[in-house]
């Protein structure tokens, strides 16, 4: 039987139905009208370095005022959407709702941002999760996002490039220096995967950023280890208030 046919007989068993609320659709583009009006996707001018969108409009790098504030040991950054409404609803799904369904969706709208982040050479890896944690979740929702982007852009990927050596605690709640401190030596390059990132660059992928904390302890053991550039993509960017955009 093709293969035309094959999908036409699965679309009429299993038609697509919208990644938010259920109903169904026409097409395997992943929401429906009014899901897709409700997610907010990141587009204009953004911050080069988190992602998250900036008023106006300008013809150079800009950053926002958490990052002007932070030093990010990363250089560019991207995000698909706000870490709100929808958005946030989709990536719950994901993180703990068992919805892997959503990752090829995903991962394509994370592709579409991605060209400024992705060098030639670049080596997609995601943000690891503890093996305790593994052991409850099942998977790492960042691993599957990182292995459909790297399909979709044909870029190298490592799964576990990077190793995470305790369990943290929930940050959530925290102040941001606090955040950071519980990340620091969290993390640590695989040793028998060192010698893929020595000179190379490398794009972290996480479903959501929030602090950056937990990306900024992985791009400095990456950095640490050899990595000759750092970039992070991200499904979703969490934005607390509106930005002031400034020169990079």
């Amino acid at each position: 039987m093709a293969w035309p046919t094959i999908q036409t007989a699965l679309r009429v068993i299993y038609p697509p139905r919208c990644l938010g609320c259920g109903g169904m659709v026409e097409s395997e583009a992943g929401l429906c009208p009014t899901c897709w009006r409700e997610v907010q996707f990141i587009g204009g001018l953004v911050c080069d370095q988190c992602g998250v969108p900036l008023p106006g409009e300008s013809d150079q790098a800009e950053r926002c005022d958490d990052c002007l504030r932070v030093e990010r040991p990363w250089q560019r950054g991207r995000a698909a959407l706000l870490y709100e409404g929808q958005g946030r609803q989709l990536v719950m799904a994901l993180k703990h709702g068992d919805r892997q369904d959503i990752v090829p969706i995903a991962a394509r709208w994370m592709a579409q941002v991605a060209v400024p982040v992705l060098l030639p050479e670049t080596l997609i890896t995601p943000v690891p999760l503890h093996w305790t944690r593994m052991l409850k979740r099942r998977f790492n929702q960042a691993a599957l996002l990182a292995e459909a982007l790297a399909h979709y852009t044909g870029h190298a990927y490592c799964p576990d490039l990077v190793q995470r050596l305790r369990a943290t605690q929930s940050t959530k709640g925290q102040g941001r220096e606090a955040r950071f401190a519980e990340m620091q030596g969290a993390f640590r390059i695989h040793p028998r995967r060192r010698h893929r990132l020595i000179g190379r660059p490398v794009c972290l992928v996480d479903d959501v950023m929030t602090s950056g904390a937990t990306l900024a302890a992985v791009s400095e053991a990456c950095l640490a280890a050899g990595a000759s550039h750092l970039s992070v993509l991200l499904l979703a960017r969490a934005q607390k208030s509106p930005y002031i955009s400034g020169n990079a």
